[in-house]
């Protein structure tokens, strides 16, 4: 349930409209909630979760089927691979790799676009890597205070996740 509200929460993020020029800089708010509950819990969020959160995304935004949800896979498995060291970085640094993490899953997302015939766009496609930071730390923060709320079976494996 927990979960599950979040990413609808992070989808609503994701879909609400921002004022002209304020698009650019809207990071992947479903896919940094993702990337949260499976350095949190990846036992319960995985691969999975991600291509399936992704098709929603995909459906949703009226992108290409499975453009989402090929990045979203790639990038939670990044994130199974790494979360146990992840876990143990403090939060900025924590920001700062979210920002690497990225890359990955927005080239997948240039490649496909661009196989499907779109023009790559200019420089500002890869300014929600900026915003992404800040965007972290917020959400830590937000979902470290729901962990505190959830049942005992959902408990992070870190006490600080």
């Amino acid at each position: 349930m927990w979960i599950g509200g979040s990413l609808a929460a992070a989808l609503f993020l994701e879909l609400t409209p921002l004022p002209e020029g304020w698009n650019v800089w809207r990071p992947p708010w479903v896919l940094l909630t993702l990337l949260y509950w499976t350095m949190a819990v990846p036992h319960r969020v995985g691969v999975a979760v991600a291509w399936t959160s992704g098709l929603l995304v995909d459906a949703a935004t009226g992108a290409l089927l499975g453009q989402h949800a090929l990045g979203y896979a790639v990038t939670a498995y990044l994130m199974l691979r790494l979360h146990a060291q992840l876990r143990s970085f403090p939060l900025l640094q924590q920001a700062l790799t979210m920002t690497l993490l990225l890359l990955p899953y927005m080239s997948i997302m240039l490649w496909v676009r661009g196989v499907a015939g779109h023009p790559p766009g200019s420089w500002s496609y890869w300014l929600p890597l900026v915003s992404t930071a800040p965007a972290w730390i917020l959400l830590t923060v937000v979902l470290g205070r729901v962990a505190r709320l959830r049942p005992s079976g959902m408990r992070a494996e870190h006490p600080d996740v």
